[in-house]
């Protein structure tokens, strides 16, 4: 017995009036907006993947040159933490679930059972591959304006953030700049392979100075860092002396 029908995507025009923009080959804004599951299901059908692999290098040219021109001042790794931080899926899933990207998304019954028009991955490489194809059809001044409509918001936002942008490297320099010693994690994990919990202590200097929870190791180990970041930071002993 076949499963209930999943329900139906808004249509792609929508979306492209949502966007403001005009494809003169709609059916690359329908590939873009094609999940591999609904893809295999249906057969004969190109999912979005290929779309979502040149949006990714568009969305991280336009970036770049974006936050180049608008920091004049800033150094390389700076740049790059904030470049790193505005392309990185969560921040991406959170400009999809603005446009509401998710009822645009064609997916399998059974990635749609399971949420799938809301998980952060499905929703960020939507994101990209709708880029790639807006590229791909009316070029890169299009694709440049679009992203920045979409992004400059964000980009504004993370440029006024500090150790935030990536606990886990700013607790790096500050640790090897203050004690000689790199951080160091132990990870845990605990629930069903489906549904698992991960616990992260970091250590400097031989003590745990930073613990977080996650669904992942790496959003765990990024909590770790923000806890220990944030005791060290403010730490005003000696900066030989070990934390403790």
């Amino acid at each position: 017995m076949s499963g209930p029908a999943a329900s139906t995507p808004a249509p792609p025009a929508e979306l492209a009036a949502l966007l403001d923009v005009h494809l003169d080959d709609p059916g690359l804004l329908e590939q873009a907006l094609t999940h591999r599951s609904w893809a295999f299901e249906n057969g004969a059908v190109d999912p979005n993947e290929r779309l979502e692999f040149l949006g990714d290098a568009v969305l991280a040219l336009v970036v770049t040159d974006e936050i180049f021109h608008a920091h004049p001042a800033e150094q390389e790794g700076r740049l790059a933490k904030v470049r790193s931080a505005a392309v990185k899926t969560g921040s991406l899933a959170g400009i999809a679930r603005g446009l509401g990207l998710g009822r645009f998304v064609k997916l399998g019954r059974g990635e749609a059972a399971s949420g799938g028009a809301d998980k952060d991955s499905i929703l960020a490489d939507t994101l990209e591959a709708v880029l790639g194809a807006v590229y791909l059809d009316q070029g890169f001044a299009t694709a440049y304006d679009l992203v920045q409509r979409l992004f400059s918001a964000r980009l504004d936002e993370l440029a006024g953030r500090g150790a935030a942008l990536d606990f886990k490297t700013s607790l790096q320099e500050l640790a090897a700049a203050r004690y000689a010693s790199l951080p160091r994690y132990q990870v845990a994990d605990t629930g069903p392979d489906h549904e698992k919990t991960f616990t992260a202590e970091v250590i400097v200097a031989g003590e745990v100075v930073g613990r977080g929870e996650g669904r992942n190791k790496k959003e765990a180990e990024q909590r770790a860092a923000r806890e220990a970041y944030g005791r060290l930071d403010g730490d005003a002993a000696d900066p030989a002396t070990p934390p403790g």
